[in-house]
């Protein structure tokens, strides 16, 4: 049964109003409800989390710039909030396969420098602002995906409706369904993260990324480690470029210590790529072999592990942030500063400027029109500034590496060295991520080493430790509009880069009787978004599973 068919016949929805309804408990949208409630505490603000709990799917570095906390929380020591490493100091080291070459204190580039900054684990962080945010009144609802966007007559944005529960794979309602509930605001706030499955809905809707750049992504590959008390250098930030990635191939790692004898560590990789051999899984398990990378981890042990997708494009690729009735957010948006390798700071201060729009609007008597104090407010701030300081840094790499690198030291290091904190040139990007990947035949495989169990792993171990999890019993939330493209296109043309780009082994070709098919094990997925981004045909489409399903990360 399609879910117009079940709506018909279970319907009509419980309906739920609200003066604010944010979809996505992050920082973006903790802090989109926070900042309404400090405005007035008399608005009505629910949050729905598709998650098991507020910071159950958060996966970050993160190394967190406090400056937009420091505006919602002045106080935020003394709330406890769980920013307890200072940064102590820098490493920045280019690779080759066994040597490290250090980079000069005084050759970093000022987006690479971490002084007053924070080694923290977001999701804790989260459940902290989650905390906050009930203690001032907010409504939040985890286990609860939002899977539809409600329009009015007029085509504004009147709210969402979260997905039904209790539908077997086969599509027909078992005897354990639900019917998913309506939740209805005067303004919607989606602050879903990278690539939301319903933002991306809203852009294509509402035209919202017409006259920008693609947006460009890449995905981050994360484990956490504890390791002896002699290795542990708490605060120390160490950022890695070159290898094991090629010349063309955007791609870097970063390893942090955090308190507690705890080392978080992932590599990240441009999802432009053109190998389609390539691995992002495997790339970030080849980057921990090098000596510069394994004596921090030698005799430690791996806790935690997860992915997700990161949008990259920055300044130059973000779509407009309103349309009638609501807004973007955060990542969801895609104001991640990817020069800084930061996105926390932007998706609190994103969520405090359009919590100011959307209370300033309620309070005239207005609702399902555009926030447009929103945007006016976001290019009078520091962030804007910010991101158009870097507005060109993901733009460069297209060119390779040596060229990106030389490109941002210039922008980065010398100019603002000459007091020009901004440069004055613009560089433009055209061809989507998805659209750059060579035929297999073009290209020479790369074969990854076995991994050892120690230090290097599998997928599917991996996805054990990622605590992952989907009531086995629901259609899959990994959808193909033509199921017989993998076979045709993607395997015969590009060797099915699914089975490599995906880092938790949802995708795999099998051979039966000579016939070749997809094997899609979504209970697998720990809903990075990398399938929807890079498939080369996109043909595959990214939905909302039952809710509260997926990753439960600890400590990441």
């Amino acid at each position: 049964m399609t879910s117009e068919e079940i709506l018909q016949q279970y319907g009509p929805r419980e309906a739920m109003d609200y003066d604010v309804v944010v979809v996505g408990a992050g920082p973006a949208g903790l802090a989109t409800a926070i900042r309404l409630k400090q405005i007035d505490a008399a608005l009505s603000v629910v949050v729905l989390e598709k998650g098991s709990e507020p910071g159950a799917h958060i996966l970050s570095g993160a190394v967190m710039d406090p400056r937009a906390i420091n505006e919602l929380f002045p106080d935020w020591k003394a709330r406890g909030a769980p920013l307890n490493q200072p940064v102590s100091g820098d490493e920045v080291l280019f690779l080759d396969r066994d040597s490290a070459r250090p980079t000069p204190a005084w050759l970093i580039p000022q987006c690479l420098h971490n002084e007053g900054n924070y080694v923290i684990s977001l999701g804790a962080v989260t459940k902290w602002m989650a905390e906050q945010a009930e203690g001032l009144g907010v409504e939040i609802f985890p286990g609860f995906a939002a899977a539809e966007v409600l329009y009015d007559e007029h085509g504004a944005v009147r709210g969402v409706a979260t997905g039904n529960m209790g539908v077997g794979k086969d599509g027909v309602p078992t005897e354990n369904f639900q019917l998913g509930m309506e939740l209805r605001g005067k303004y919607t706030i989606f602050a879903e993260g990278a690539r939301g499955h319903l933002g991306k809905r809203l852009i294509a809707r509402y035209g919202l990324d017409e006259g920008r750049d693609p947006q460009s992504y890449a995905i981050g590959v994360k484990e956490l480690w504890e390791v002896p008390a002699d290795k542990a250098k708490p605060g120390l930030v160490v950022h890695t470029a070159g290898w094991p990635v090629d010349e063309q191939t955007y791609g870097g790692g970063f390893l942090y210590h955090m308190e507690g004898g705890r080392v978080t560590l992932g590599y990240v990789v441009g999802l432009d790529y053109q190998n389609p051999w390539i691995s992002p899984f495997e790339e970030m398990q080849r980057w921990k072999t090098h000596p510069a990378i394994r004596a921090h981890l030698e005799g430690g042990k791996r806790i935690g592990y997860g992915a997700r997708a990161i949008t990259a494009g920055g300044l130059l690729s973000l779509p407009k942030l309103v349309f009638p009735g609501g807004a973007l957010v955060g990542c969801d948006a895609g104001t991640l500063n990817a020069s800084r390798i930061k996105g926390s700071h932007a998706a609190i201060k994103t969520g405090m400027l359009a919590a100011d729009a959307a209370a300033a609007a309620i309070k005239a008597g207005r609702s399902g029109d555009e926030l447009t104090a929103y945007p006016e407010a976001f290019e009078k701030s520091w962030l804007h500034q910010e991101l158009h300081a870097s507005r060109n840094f993901k733009q460069w790499f297209k060119y390779g590496n040596m060229v990106g690198t030389v490109m941002t030291g210039i922008e980065q290091w010398l100019l603002p060295k000459l007091g020009i904190q901004s440069p004055p040139w613009t560089k433009h990007r055209h061809a989507p991520d998805y659209g750059r990947m060579h035929a297999a035949g073009q290209v020479e495989p790369i074969r990854y080493p076995k991994p050892d169990g120690k230090l290097t792993f599998d997928r599917l171990s991996s996805v054990f430790i990622s605590n992952t999890n989907h009531e086995e019993n629901q259609p899959s939330h990994l959808t193909l509009k033509d199921p017989t493209v993998p076979v045709a296109i993607n395997l015969a043309r590009y060797a099915g880069p699914e089975s490599r780009y995906c880092p938790a082994g949802v995708y795999e070709f099998v051979n039966t009787d000579g016939t070749d098919r997809l094997v899609i094990n979504a209970q697998n997925c720990v809903h990075c978004k990398t399938c929807d981004i890079k498939d080369p045909t996109q043909n595959i489409v990214w939905v909302t599973p039952e809710g509260g399903g997926g990753p439960n990360y600890a400590g990441m």
